[in-house]
């Protein structure tokens, strides 16, 4: 059995599914994370049931990706029933979907969610009188404390054990029904009659939906034609508007009859998002956010190091005790407790912050308000606002980041949104900077890596959209409320980024430190430090960091071991220089992207786009790491 959840942006739809399947996808508050489907078995009383986390929808028009793969999923696949994820507190808006749900024909509980946002707003709804105007089940939750999802699934259960009789539909106005109820006519004595219900074709056919148009035949599509244009000429419109007014009064009917309104609580929310988002204010508390989030990170990634490092690097001369000087079994054993020491030691501790950090940013609600401050300076540049989602999710990782230029409405926005999302630093790369800039230099200096980088991707922003000048549409961004996240959400989340580097990186760590000492051991390593010479002798860098920049290729973090394993001592700041330091963090930061994360452009850009985003990193990379070791020299000596 299939059970699909579908409900409309920011409606709690993957809280719930969460909570039911366990955290199987990041619940981020941006629009375009859910694009893919995710899918997870679940156990009902014993049964197991495939349960859809749909991507979040206005609407079954495909006027984007989201809706468009939501609606091949529902047309196309066997749905045993729908869990229709309502917004409680702009119920309203939220019923246009409800309605055109129903006219698929599939059994279909209607689920409340955000009840207490409702309540604050001072709107008392009815889930009785909802359940009784729709003919539907209708449950009450607030998903994001777990409330009303146990009795949500039993009634789920109840519906799967007994379909219930199809109710009948709410009428429209009189001379939209006669032309609905035409078109209905016509393709039930069709012979190629469709598997869906009449009446969704038959109103999909008078909204001239392509999908739906295409698969029927000339006879019925020049009835559909001329209905729509009675219809038009009866109310002076579109056909597409006049049947999307009647769902939206429909709607409006519906949460008027069920919802008793009350004078709203005080509510802080409002107040707070007038700071945050004022044209001054705004920009002033962003840029403290930043700050501290930044000094927060360095202060516990330190504080974790120190306590770790120790430990281990006793426990590696303990291990080393056993094995003789100079012997092939004492480099192998050297190297692993290296790679281990390196992951444990090094890239967790501030890895782990700067996700959670990360991740309460996200949930609270706040990153969607830094792309609305945001959304101005991106067209200056010349770019779409909604670019600025993909390029702030790039800051936690650069894959789901390149995924989700998706939303993007053209091939160019994408092309340039996915460039800049691989220049922003991700975990791993922030990683570097926290664990090389920030330790040896201070923190002070790590923030500056970070403006000059978001100084750098303005620049490399406007320059693409010159080479390639197109129009960009304005920003329509769905932002959500503030909500205080739950530590259990929070957990989950960051443990599923997390396992990404303990489950792959890590392996590749300790491999990749194996690899190195046993080159090191029979001296080859000296072959493709000389191979990488010229780029290290360009950058003012030892040559032994050769092999640094293949590792950095695989993941952003590894360079970082690697950088420790080929000088071999982790006392950095003794081998290299101030400005080596940041030569070396400056290059890795706009280096070409790591082997993830060009699988994902392919995928979204094509090959020929993905390597010319790859040439342009290495160039710009390149580029800044010779105008730091020649430029930040002349600033120290001041």
């Amino acid at each position: 059995m299939k059970i699909a959840l579908i409900g409309q942006p920011n409606c709690g739809k993957s809280t719930i599914f969460n909570s039911a399947a366990g955290y199987r996808v990041a619940t981020a508050n941006f629009p375009g994370t859910t694009v893919q489907l995710a899918w997870s078995p679940v156990r009902l009383n014993g049964s197991v049931v495939q349960l859809v986390d749909v991507p979040g929808i206005y609407s079954l028009t495909s006027t984007n990706a989201a809706e468009s793969a939501a609606k091949k999923f529902l047309l196309n696949e066997s749905v045993d029933l729908i869990i229709n994820v309502l917004d409680a507190s702009l119920l309203s808006r939220s019923l246009e979907l409800t309605l055109e749900l129903r006219e698929l024909g599939i059994p279909m509980v209607v689920c409340l969610n955000m009840m207490d946002e409702a309540a604050r707003k001072g709107a008392a709804v009815s889930s009785e009188r909802l359940a009784a105007l729709l003919g539907l089940p209708v449950m009450e939750t607030v998903a994001s404390r777990g409330v009303g999802i146990r009795e949500l699934f039993a009634q789920v259960l109840r519906q799967l054990d007994s379909p219930p009789a199809p109710s009948e539909f709410l009428a429209w106005h009189r001379d939209i029904e006669s032309e609905v109820a035409d078109m209905q006519l016509l393709l039930e004595t069709d012979a190629r009659r469709q598997k869906l219900p009449s009446r969704f074709l038959a109103v999909k056919l008078l909204e001239n939906d392509e999908d739906v148009a295409q698969d029927v035949g000339p006879k019925i599509a020049r009835a559909a034609l001329q209905l729509r244009e009675q219809l038009e000429q009866t109310h002076g419109r579109s056909a597409e508007w006049v049947i999307m007014s009647e769902r939206h009064d429909r709607a409006m009917r519906l949460s008027e009859e069920s919802t008793t309104l009350s004078r709203p609580r005080p509510n802080f929310r409002a107040a707070l998002d007038n700071l945050l988002t004022h044209p001054l204010w705004g920009y002033v508390f962003l840029i403290l956010i930043l700050v501290l989030f930044f000094w927060a990170v360095f202060g516990l990634g330190s504080l974790i190091e120190r306590a770790v490092d120790g430990r281990i690097a006793l426990l590696s001369a303990a291990v080393l005790t056993h094995f003789g000087q100079n012997t092939l079994a004492r480099a192998l054993a050297q190297s692993l407790l290296d790679g281990f020491q390196g992951g444990a030691g090094i890239v967790l501790p501030y890895l782990l912050p700067f996700l959670f950090g990360l991740a309460i940013l996200e949930d609270v609600g706040y990153l969607p308000r830094v792309a609305y401050l945001m959304d101005g300076l991106l067209h200056r540049i010349g770019l779409h606002g909604t670019s600025m989602l993909p390029i702030v999710l790039g800051y936690g990782c650069s894959v789901p980041a390149c995924m989700a230029t998706r939303i993007l409405p053209s091939r160019r926005d994408r092309f340039i949104a996915s460039v800049l999302a691989t220049l922003v630093p991700c975990s791993a790369r922030s990683t570097v900077i926290f664990a090389l800039v920030a330790f040896y230099l201070g923190p002070m200096w790590a923030l500056g890596i970070f403006c000059f980088n978001a100084l750098v991707v303005i620049i490399s922003g406007w320059v693409l959209a010159r080479m390639w000048p197109e129009i960009s549409p304005g920003m329509v961004l769905e932002v959500p409320r503030y909500q205080w996240p739950t530590f259990n959400v929070l957990t989950r989340k960051v443990w599923l980024r997390l396992r990404e580097f303990v489950v792959l990186s890590w392996p590749l760590l300790i491999a990749g430190s194996l690899v190195l000492g046993l080159a090191t051991y029979w001296n080859l390593d000296h072959y493709v430090n000389a191979a990488f010479s010229p780029l290290t002798r360009l950058l003012g860098l030892p040559i032994v960091l050769g092999t640094t920049l293949i590792f950095g290729v695989l993941r952003k973090e590894l360079a970082l071991i690697m950088l420790t394993e080929a000088l071999g001592t982790n006392a950095v700041a003794h081998v290299l220089t101030p400005v080596q330091i940041v030569v070396f963090t400056v290059f890795i930061t706009f280096y070409i992207p790591c082997l993830a994360t060009l699988v994902a452009l392919v995928k979204e850009i094509g090959k020929k786009m993905t390597a010319l985003a790859a040439a342009y990193t290495f160039a710009l990379a390149t580029a800044m790491g010779l105008a730091a070791r020649f430029i930040l020299p002349l600033l120290l000596s001041r």
